[in-house]
């Protein structure tokens, strides 16, 4: 501890070039903070599927329907629960920026298939009874400022009405759901799959794909190729995945955002070793006389490198900790888009982790050069 104002000083003797490369720093980890944590989201997003429900789509691809009809087969094979059907609405309130996530379902088969939604009995009772109604995530209530009772237009990008060619659809609240165990599923919406089914103007009796609850989970896999097979060589023929599979291959729709993190993060840090081990290298240059003094007052080898290499550490986590901290404070206006309300844990650590290796990797040729240092030499230059 007595060696930190030393430390501090020796650190602060170039007080510009110091800024700068903790600017740099600070900026390299409030990204690492941003795509990590994006990417941590969408893991946490697949861990979280249920391990006892098969999403059932088309083979062709999940943007092709599959019947109606096939839903009661589906519940006759062995091994099946109970069966849900879920199909994409993709509409907007208000604004193109304002996307919801709203499904058309059946209301007394969609909710026993994802209990963990909470929804009061007279609510639910009351989305079966009203044509156009609708439940909402108490999130996504949050989020408009809607309550029960409002009746919100919401624009289809994908589904018109055949009755005037619109798609501008009306709703009006009957309930809203919780999900106590992760808040962040609380930003969807459910409506009737009648009221859809009869004013769409194409696709009749179609939906988009479908929800399987297993009676067995260890039993997923032998479920899933029945269904798969039970349907081989129809006109519409099946694909059936585990929820975690199927939450997987859609991301990967949108691209392999582990991937795309890891390229970004490995371009950037490999820039800042070059930025960072040139600044320290250079700031030990400028150090010699004073490493050769603190030689002579009696400074061992060991002890000198391990000031160039505490320098170069608290440079590094001190700008790491800043960033990751704004990244933290930030995340939270990625709520909207990701669900997300902090930055994990685990991104921090890593990050922590990850400015560690950034120092030793930069500080360790001048640390090695301060311990072998010379004192009549270093004098002399």
């Amino acid at each position: 501890m007595k060696f930190i104002p030393l430390i501090w000083a020796m650190l602060w003797r170039k007080k510009v070039r110091t800024s700068l490369t903790l600017l740099s720093i600070l900026i390299a980890f409030l990204l690492f903070g941003m795509l990590q944590g994006v990417n941590s989201a969408f893991k946490e997003t697949i861990e979280r599927s249920n391990v006892n429900r098969l999403v059932v789509t088309n083979r062709i691809s999940i943007t092709e329907s599959l019947p109606y009809a096939y839903m009661q087969q589906i519940e006759a094979l062995p091994g099946v629960e109970r069966v849900s059907h879920e199909s994409w609405f993709g509409p907007y309130y208000q604004d193109p920026k304002n996307f919801v996530a709203a499904f058309p379902v059946e209301p007394e088969r969609e909710f026993p298939a994802h209990p963990e939604y909470q929804v009061p009995k007279d609510q639910l009772a009351a989305l079966e009874n009203t044509r156009d109604g609708a439940i909402v995530g108490a999130d996504l209530a949050k989020k408009y400022g809607w309550k029960i009772g409002d009746h919100i237009p919401l624009h289809s990008t994908i589904w018109v009405k055949a009755a005037d060619g619109n798609s501008d659809w009306d709703f009006t609240i009957v309930g809203l759901y919780q999900d106590p165990a992760d808040r962040s599923r609380e930003d969807a919406m459910f409506f009737n799959y009648k009221y859809f089914d009869e004013a769409r103007s194409f696709a009749k009796g179609t939906v988009g794909w479908y929800i399987v609850v297993v009676k067995d989970p260890s039993q997923s896999a032998q479920v899933a190729q029945e269904i798969d097979r039970h349907f081989a060589n129809s006109p519409d023929e099946t694909k059936t995945q585990t929820e975690k599979e199927f939450q997987q291959s859609f991301m990967k729709q949108i691209g392999d955002i582990n991937l795309i993190v890891t390229y970004i993060l490995f371009a950037v840090f490999f820039a800042l070793l070059f930025a960072v081990g040139s600044t320290v290298m250079q700031a030990v240059r400028e150090q010699v006389p004073e490493l050769a003094v603190l030689k002579t007052l009696g400074f061992s080898d060991t002890r000198m490198l391990v000031l160039v290499l505490v320098q170069s550490l608290t440079l590094c986590v001190v700008a790491a900790l800043l960033g990751l901290g704004l990244a933290d404070l930030l995340f939270p206006a990625l709520r909207s888009t990701l669900g997300v309300v902090t930055l994990p844990a685990a991104v921090i650590v890593e990050g922590v982790l990850m400015s560690a290796l950034l120092a030793v990797a930069t500080g360790i040729v001048p640390a090695w050069r301060a311990k072998r240092l010379v004192i009549v030499e270093a004098l002399r230059s």
